[in-house]
């Protein structure tokens, strides 16, 4: 035997019919609010696990959930609700820090069993001629309310993302500027930055085709496949990119945080073309304006070197920075290049200038310093392990002959100072 479908809904210009299911409603309110509270106790977990000031927030929402159907049922109740409408209605007079206490699948859990309460326990309230319409009413309004609920939590995720964009561009801003303050990490460890130690800066261009957050999310997802923190932010024409949980190498060693280049790979393909700029690795994000200042200054002068590998190490645009102003520049070819080849036990300032000198023959630099060959060969594969620059390789030769120059001017400026402290300052 075939059911009859229920009896459709009373039209809408029954008010008395609507008004007299409105007031039958209307009086069982605050028992309808108190079942569905203690349903919420007895059957769901995380609702137990609420402050009781939390707890009773959500009792206010399925009460005004439960009045905002009462009242939308007693003025028509055919007309779809607008969202903004139950919105405002459910949701408004709720704390906004409710959202962040109650996930977006427990808010519809709540709504689905405010629903379920108010259809279990509706029919003894009304004749039976109005509960078939009733429960059609409470379907169709607790549909339109999961929906808004929806939007209400989309609302507010894309307000916090914004929010969190513009954090996060803060944060980046003040580690490019150096002024990772205590305030500066606590705002880091609000974006979800760790604890994990080893950070490198990585600046680029910024391609012209991308938008800015389709941009940045995109830099921390391919990052975070490689590294455990990224912060990114776009500075102008320029992608600045932190990353955290990088190992102190240059490129991938064996464990499980890559290099400072390999890192920096992970997010290659999301800048523009042309340099992009690794700094040297830093202990923690209080340090990271150091790795930051060194990958910046080398970027705006790496288009000097046209056959720069990409990624680049910033230290390897150190005769670049030089040539431009950048005085640190030389103070660090001084310490990592120079000085190894002028503490070395052998004679490898020597015999790297007389290498240069005679246009970098090996036969005529042994001619030159009268000795083999082979101890040509072996003082230049000395001055690679000692430098990490190959006298033979053009690009390095340079980088060499650079330290050379500042080695000599170095200890020319020295004997200078010396003499005016042995014989005291000159007078015109």
């Amino acid at each position: 035997m075939v059911t009859p479908p229920p009896p459709p809904p009373p039209a809408a210009d029954d008010a008395e019919h609507r008004a007299r299911t409105a007031d039958a409603l209307q009086r069982a309110l605050g028992s309808l609010s108190t079942a569905a509270t203690q349903r919420m106790e007895s059957d769901v977990a995380w609702f137990r696990d609420l402050s009781a000031e939390d707890r009773s927030w959500v009792g206010f929402v399925i009460q005004a959930g439960i009045r905002s159907f009462v009242e939308w049922w007693r003025h028509g109740g055919e007309e779809q609700p607008a969202d903004t409408a139950i919105a405002g209605t459910v949701f408004g007079a709720a704390p906004r820090a409710l959202a962040g206490v109650i996930t977006l699948q427990q808010t519809v859990d709540l709504v689905r069993l405010a629903i379920d309460v108010v259809e279990a326990n509706v029919e003894p309230l009304l004749e039976p001629v109005d509960r078939a319409a009733v429960h059609a009413g409470v379907l169709h309004y607790g549909r339109e309310l999961a929906f808004a609920t929806a939007r209400v939590y989309a609302r507010a995720a894309e307000l916090r993302g914004a929010w969190d964009a513009r954090l996060e561009a803060l944060v980046v801003d003040s580690v490019v500027r150096g002024d990772a303050d205590a305030e500066v990490l606590s705002r880091a460890s609000a974006l979800g930055w760790g604890q994990g130690r080893g950070v490198c800066v990585v600046v680029g261009d910024v391609p012209t085709s991308r938008s800015a957050p389709d941009l940045v999310g995109e830099v921390r997802r391919r990052a975070l496949a490689s590294v455990s923190d990224v912060l990114c932010a776009i500075q102008g024409h320029r992608l600045v990119v932190v990353l955290g949980g990088v190992g102190r190498e240059r490129t991938d060693a064996d464990g499980d945080e890559p290099g400072v280049l390999g890192a920096a790979a992970s997010v290659l393909g999301q800048f523009d073309e042309g340099p992009v700029v690794v700094g040297p690795w830093v202990e923690d994000l209080a340090s990271a304006h150091v790795s930051a200042r060194e990958a910046v200054t080398a970027h705006a002068v790496a288009a000097a070197w046209p056959d720069a590998p990409r990624p680049v190490h910033a230290l390897d645009l150190l005769p670049e920075r030089l040539l431009a102003g950048e005085r640190g520049a030389g103070a660090q070819l001084l310490e990592h290049v120079h000085r190894p080849l002028a503490e070395h036990r052998s004679a490898l300032v020597q015999t790297l200038t007389t290498f240069f000198a005679q246009r970098s023959s090996i036969e005529a630099t042994a001619r030159a310093l009268f000795v083999h060959p082979n101890t040509v060969r072996y003082r230049l594969a000395q001055v690679a392990e000692v430098t990490g620059c190959t006298p033979t390789d053009p690009r390095d030769g340079f980088t060499l002959q650079i330290a050379l120059a500042l080695g000599r001017q170095g200890v020319r400026d020295g004997a200078r100072e010396g003499t005016r402290e042995e014989h005291g300052p000159t007078t015109a």
